[in-house]
C-alpha cells in the first residue's frame, strides 16, 4: 500500500505543478452581453453555404495534431449531409487570440455565413468580437461559458451541463446533503460555481464547501477538513471538482485511508474518471459517480474516424463533427434564416458524436450524459444518456 501511495502522490504531483502552469495561462474573456445569436446573414439553401473552420495549426506541435482532426472530423460530418452542400473554408489561427480576431474577419469579408472554432476561449472571444458587427454566429470549440452569449456559442461540454445531470441523479438517488470539494485555482472556482448552482436548482442541500491549495501540500491538509466537513454537517455525498491529472488521485488513495470511504458517504466527481484507465483500480473512485457521453454513440464516432483516417480522433475532434451536423441539419431545413440565434437554438436540438444537444439562448449548451461508477475497476453504467430533450436525464 506504502509504496502505490508514494508513487500515485508523485505522479499527481507531477501533473498538479503541470495544470497549475496551464490555468495561469488561461485568459479573462470579455464576456459577450445579450442573447446569443447575432442577426446573420441570410444563405441560399439552393447552393453551398460558406463555412468558415478556424483551427489551432500553425502553432505548436500538439495544436497542429488537434487542428487537423479537428478539420478531418468536420469533413467527416460532411460527407453524411443529404442535399445539402457546406463550402467549407480552412483558417489556421495558430491558437493565438490576435490571429484568430484578423481571421474571424477576414472569414466574413470572403463570405462565410458562420464561424466554426477556434478552440481556445481566448481565441474564440476574440473572433465573436471581431464579426459581431457582421451578426455573424461563432460556434466556438470551447467549454468556457464566460464566453458565452452575444453571437459566441460554446460547443464542449461545460462543468455547468455536468453538474446539473450528477446533481439531477442524486437528488433521485436521495442525497440531500452535498459537500463540494474544490482546489482554489480558475478551474475548482468554476467547477464550485456549476455545482452549487446546480444543488440550487434541484433543491438539494450544500453542506458547506472545502476548499484547498492546488498543490500536494494542499491536498494532504484538505483531506481532515473535508473529514471533519462531513461530520460537522452531516453530508451523504461528497462532489469534487479535481481531475484524475491533477488532485484526485490523492484524494481517492487519502480519503478512504481516513475512513472516508464510498460505503459510509457517496463520491461524486465533475469530472471523467474513466481516463486513464488506471484510475479506475482507486479505491476512492469504487463505488463514485461521474458523467460521461453515451459510449455506444462516442464508440460509433470513433471506429468511423478510425476507418476513414487509419488513426484514432483527438477527444476534441467530435466537436468539429457535432458543429457541421447542426449547420447541415439547419439549412437542410430550407430556412434563408437558419444560422441566425433563433435556428441554432432550436428546442429539439441535433445528434451529434456522443448523443444529443442543443444550444442554448444565452450561448452555452446542454448535452446528453450517462451517469456511471465503478465496479471492481470496470465503468458500468447507472442511468444511460437521455436520447432526446425529453427524457429523465433533462
Amino acid at each position: 500500500m506504502i509504496a502505490v501511495f508514494q508513487k500515485t502522490r508523485k505522479s499527481a504531483t507531477r501533473a498538479l505543478v503541470a495544470l497549475s502552469f496551464a490555468l495561469l495561462a488561461a485568459c479573462e474573456p470579455i464576456q459577450m452581453t445579450g442573447p446569443a445569436g447575432g442577426s446573420g446573414p441570410a444563405i441560399n439553401t439552393d447552393a453551398p453555404v460558406p463555412v468558415a473552420l478556424l483551427v489551432p495549426g500553425g502553432g505548436s506541435a500538439g495544436d497542429g495534431i488537434v487542428a487537423r482532426d479537428l478539420e478531418n472530423a468536420a469533413r467527416l460530418a460532411m460527407a453524411d449531409l443529404r442535399d445539402v452542400q457546406i463550402d467549407l473554408r480552412v483558417y489556421n489561427t495558430g491558437g493565438n487570440a490576435q490571429q484568430a480576431a484578423v481571421l474571424a474577419q477576414r472569414a466574413v469579408d470572403e463570405g462565410a455565413k458562420i464561424i466554426l472554432g477556434p478552440l481556445f476561449a481566448e481565441a474564440a472571444n476574440a473572433a465573436g468580437v471581431a464579426v459581431a458587427d457582421d451578426g455573424v454566429n461563432v460556434l466556438s470549440f470551447s467549454n468556457n461559458t464566460s464566453i458565452a452569449g452575444g453571437n459566441v456559442f460554446v460547443l464542449g461540454n461545460t462543468f455547468d451541463n455536468t453538474a446539473d445531470r450528477l446533481v439531477n441523479y442524486a437528488k433521485r438517488q436521495g442525497k440531500q446533503r452535498i459537500l463540494v470539494v474544490h482546489a482554489r485555482n480558475l478551474a475548482g472556482e468554476v467547477g464550485r460555481d456549476a455545482i452549487r448552482k446546480a444543488l440550487a436548482r434541484h433543491g438539494v442541500a450544500q453542506a458547506g464547501i472545502t476548499d484547498y491549495e492546488f498543490s500536494q501540500e494542499g491536498v494532504l491538509a484538505a483531506v481532515p477538513r473535508i473529514e471533519g466537513a462531513i461530520t460537522a454537517q452531516n453530508a451523504d455525498a461528497i462532489f469534487l471538482t479535481s481531475d484524475t491529472a491533477g488532485a484526485l488521485p490523492l484524494f481517492a488513495q487519502m480519503l478512504p485511508e481516513s475512513g472516508v470511504t464510498p460505503d459510509n458517504t457517496q463520491f461524486i466527481g465533475l469530472t471523467r474518471w474513466d481516463i486513464p484507465q488506471q484510475t479506475l483500480a482507486l479505491p476512492g473512485v469504487q463505488g463514485g459517480w461521474f458523467a460521461l457521453p453515451d459510449p455506444t454513440m462516442s464508440s460509433r464516432f470513433r471506429s468511423r474516424y478510425q476507418a476513414a483516417y487509419g488513426a484514432a480522433p483527438h477527444p476534441l475532434a467530435g466537436l468539429a463533427f457535432d458543429g457541421i451536423a447542426a449547420i447541415g441539419a439547419l439549412v437542410g431545413q430550407g430556412n434563408r434564416d437558419a444560422l441566425r440565434g433563433r435556428g441554432l437554438t432550436q428546442a429539439s436540438g441535433f445528434v451529434g458524436t456522443n448523443g444529443v444537444f442543443r444550444l442554448r439562448a444565452d450561448g452555452t449548451n446542454q448535452r446528453s450524459l450517462a451517469v456511471a461508477t465503478v465496479r471492481n475497476n470496470q465503468v458500468v453504467i447507472l442511468d444511460p444518456a437521455p436520447t432526446s430533450f425529453r427524457g429523465a436525464g433533462f
